[in-house]
């Protein structure tokens, strides 16, 4: 993919960013922010780079999301998670504004306003279908993670990583590339990988607290909704589809939080039969999240673009309302218009 060229963050670009946060006094009110229903990179970004802000001398700095403020119990004993604070309890006029992993307004919620509205807002993501708001841009679809984006800044900012700061980007950088294993894990990504760990990280403790530690009725959960995924063999052009649902019954069912489902998709996507993989979560009545999968054939993010979400090429989301069958027969639609 040939990216343009203010997609990909410029020397002057990053000297705005550097300048923006130095010219501020160490009293100054500096508010992070992050996507709804934040995951590992939205949270280890924000609270790693905050944890740097710290280092510099920064006493007021502050960190939400909009929505129910819970945190994900795998990120609960993240480092610089006491700088979260409800979305209510965020500055209301802060000198400067940080946003983390967002690829457009309408994922900030209540929060967008507080951006549009602050002096001076930078934003880091790395979404390919970032809409380009903010006052200065650090986006690149290249990272694998917004981490990546974000360690690059507290280094430029001259903050020497630390065991804290480490594995909130350390924890940001293995969820959004599945453990090291997907596309855009490359030598750089591992790279950066060793200079965490080096930081006196154990990647094993951290593993098995992020990936491998889940209720009992979690994994009932998910055992129940991926034994109602549908495979469509004829679908996408031929090579294939699987979707499924998870229902706000489900989950009081099992007497379990959303966030157990953030990585559902994964065995989904497994599925050899298929390119292209679904999972419709429901989030208010007649109202869905939807995560989008692709092994390669197909670029799910020109789909969710369409649907007024975003992503990339291989994975991204948008919501969508009716019931799942709905949400499907529109992305079984799509896909056909898309790939002939």
């Amino acid at each position: 993919m040939t990216l343009p060229p203010e997609t990909v963050p410029a020397a002057g670009q990053w000297d705005a960013a550097v300048a923006a946060v130095r010219a501020l006094g160490g009293d100054a009110e500096i508010q992070l922010v992050c996507h709804v229903s934040p995951d590992g990179d939205a949270l280890g970004s924000m609270l790693g780079f905050g944890l740097g802000l710290r280092r510099l001398g920064y006493t007021r700095v502050r960190a939400t999301f909009p929505g129910k403020f819970t945190v994900p119990t795998p990120y609960a004993e993240l480092p610089g998670v006491d700088l979260l604070v409800p979305e209510a309890d965020a500055y209301p006029a802060p000198a400067l504004v940080l946003v983390f992993d967002v690829a457009g307004e309408s994922r900030l919620g209540g929060l967008a306003a507080r951006v549009a509205a602050a002096p001076v807002s930078v934003v880091l993501d790395h979404h390919a279908s970032n809409t380009g708001f903010g006052t200065i841009r650090l986006v690149d679809p290249r990272a694998a993670a917004t981490s990546v984006l974000a360690e690059q800044f507290v280094a430029r900012l001259g903050v020497p990583l630390d065991a804290e700061i480490a594995e909130c980007f350390y924890v940001a950088l293995a969820t959004d590339t599945g453990s090291f294993k997907f596309d855009m894990t490359t030598v750089a990504v591992h790279e950066l990988a060793a200079r965490l760990i080096a930081t006196g990280l154990r990647p094993g403790d951290i593993s098995r607290r992020i990936f491998d530690s889940r209720p009992f009725g979690a994994m009932k959960l998910t055992g129940e909704v991926l034994g109602r995924a549908v495979l469509e063999p004829a679908a996408a052009g031929g090579r294939g589809l699987v979707w499924t649902y998870a229902t706000l019954a489900d989950l009081a069912r099992h007497d379990q939080p959303p966030y157990v489902l953030d990585t559902l998709i994964d065995p989904v996507r497994s599925v050899a039969e298929a390119d292209v993989s679904v999972l419709v979560r429901q989030v208010a009545e007649r109202e869905w999240a939807v995560s989008l999968r692709s092994k390669g054939a197909v670029d799910v993010s020109r789909l969710a673009v369409s649907q007024g979400g975003g992503g990339h090429r291989l994975a991204a989301g948008f919501t969508g309302f009716g019931e799942p069958r709905d949400v499907v027969d529109i992305v079984r639609r799509l896909l056909d218009d898309f790939l002939n």
